[in-house]
């Protein structure tokens, strides 16, 4: 699988995508994360990606030209079928498990990283497959939105983690968030970890997972219990 990321701030993106998970699976060749500048796609010797919005207004917008320039060149010509581009936008559908383990499937995602006061529309309009949100915040830009969706479709990947069941097993997957977890040692501070955890009784511990983690969604994230992520 592989990644585009389209940004004014390489370097952003690098300092994480060097790191940890996602760097251990570029090594092993499960995905390939490739970022450009969108300033290199500017015509003009100043490298200016951006300009005043027609019909006034604060801030600056993205100009058409650098981001479809950059667009075409990342995704190729004519696109690829497995290729989808993606603009991170607070206006955008609101990323969720389900729609990283969607990704996970995807050939190859482009990663249009939004500033300012947004892009042109005229980019949206034709270039864009689909607007993605993290929540319903206003980031400074897309970049921390881009790695977000980077780090949880890359996770997903078969060999990525290592173990599929450690995905299998994660908040969300199971429509409920994860149920608490304990290691050495068994007690700390007058502290202990809960008797059935160290009773070596597998269906029971399986059992007292299930009501924990339930028990923690209803006061932590009710909605997730009446909403149809869990009544699948």
């Amino acid at each position: 699988m592989r990644f585009d990321i389209i940004t004014i701030f390489p370097e952003l993106v690098t300092g994480v995508s060097d790191h940890g998970i996602l760097r251990r699976a570029q090594q092993a060749g499960l995905v390939q994360i490739r970022v450009a500048n969108l300033r290199d796609f500017a015509p003009d010797r100043h490298r200016s990606v951006d300009d005043r919005p027609y019909g006034g207004g604060e801030g600056m917008v993205l100009m058409p030209g650098p981001l479809f320039a950059a667009i075409e060149f990342c995704r190729g010509e004519p696109q690829s079928p497995g290729s989808r581009v993606v603009l991170l936008t607070p206006q955008g559908k609101t990323w969720t498990q389900e729609m990283a383990a969607e990704f996970a499937r995807v050939s190859h995602v482009v990663l249009v990283c939004g500033r300012y006061e947004g892009v042109d529309q005229r980019v949206t309009d034709t270039m864009v497959d689909l607007e993605v949100s993290i929540g319903d915040f206003v980031l400074t830009g897309g970049e921390i939105p881009a790695l977000v969706i980077l780090d949880t479709v890359v996770r997903l990947i078969p060999g990525a983690l290592g173990s599929l069941e450690s995905s299998r097993n994660e908040s969300f997957s199971s429509g409920l968030l994860d149920y608490p977890q304990y290691t050495r040692p068994a007690e700390f501070r007058g502290l202990r970890v809960p008797d059935v955890l160290l009773s070596g009784d597998h269906a029971v511990i399986q059992r007292w997972r299930k009501e924990r983690a339930l028990e923690k969604t209803l006061k932590n994230r009710p909605e997730l219990v009446a909403g149809p992520v869990c009544r699948k």
